[in-house]
């Protein structure tokens, strides 16, 4: 018991330190970024006459733009507003709360590269690919034309850059401590306390069956990535498959109830009923694809 104790102390000080520090310089890179990206040159690039440029550039400026549906759909509203093609904007939807950068180097830091690379690049893929499909489904028709406020994402800042980024930093933790701490917390009582042996008998499967229901799991759920990828990297220690958590994880952050209801107030069913089945096809495919691989 002492020993589970001592080990429990040891890795929660370790992965949340860790992640602490993550959080901090991933952050200030990404307001910097952010800086130079405003909203009015998105609407500009994914105008453009190229069709093709437009849904890499709505990927692109998806994955590293918005952290999570409140600044996501306050924008995507905007751009829609703004007459920038739909199939693009989908793209955008589609990145943004998946495949932002804190994202990425948190797999890669927990998970792993290759978890990390096959991660973005099946992503990438599939937002391009939703874009279009979306489009095609004429799912334009859905869209109701409404406004939604924001908080504030682009918003005009004072100071120079360094500083603002250095404040942008401290004000996305800051609110994120609670959910990093919740979930550092479980992953080290796994680790230190839940037998290996309860894991691999219950929950390791790595079949269809398996990562569909960890996908359809993850959305009722809703665990932050940022409180999920630290439990992730304890269920994987302990026996479950890489690809079953990567499901989970595509599951919450991809088609969250918040975010869910947040689309419905700019879209009518047809679209909201489509936007799941996407996210849950991609859980699925990316969580096959990454077992296969891995």
């Amino acid at each position: 018991m002492v020993d589970s104790i001592i080990e429990f102390i040891k890795t929660f000080l370790m992965l949340f330190f860790e992640l602490l520090l993550l959080f901090i310089v991933v952050s200030f890179i990404v307001s910097l970024i952010q800086q130079v990206v405003s909203e009015e040159k998105i609407k500009k690039l994914l105008s453009k006459p190229n069709k093709a440029v437009n849904y890499i550039l709505g990927m692109i400026f998806g994955a590293v733009t918005p952290f999570c549906s409140c600044s996501t759909i306050p924008i995507l509203a905007g751009l829609l507003n703004s007459k920038v093609p739909f199939g693009p904007a989908m793209s955008f939807l589609i990145a943004s709360p998946l495949m932002n950068p804190l994202m990425i180097f948190m797999l890669w830091a927990l998970l792993g590269w290759k978890v990390a690379i096959v991660y973005f690049v099946v992503l990438a893929i599939f937002s391009i690919l939703t874009g279009l499909v979306f489009s095609k489904m004429n799912l334009a028709e859905s869209y109701k034309g409404v406004n939604v406020k924001g908080d504030g994402f682009f918003a005009n800042k004072t100071g120079s850059r360094f500083k603002q980024a250095l404040n942008d930093a401290w004000a996305f933790l800051y609110p994120m401590l609670p959910y990093l701490f919740i979930g550092v917390f479980i992953g080290a009582f796994i680790y230190g306390f839940i037998p290996e042996e309860f894991i691999t008998k219950y929950a390791s499967g790595d079949g269809f069956i398996s990562v569909f229901i960890a996908s359809v799991i993850g959305i009722p759920m809703y665990i932050r990535p940022e409180t999920m990828l630290p439990i992730a990297e304890a269920l994987v220690s302990k026996g479950m498959s890489l690809g079953t958590v990567v499901a989970l994880i595509i599951g919450g952050a991809g088609a969250s109830i918040p975010e869910v209801v947040l689309l419905s107030k700019l879209f009518k069913k047809k679209f909201v009923v489509s936007f799941v089945i996407a996210i849950l096809v991609v859980a699925i495919a990316t969580g096959l694809i990454v077992n296969i691989i891995i």
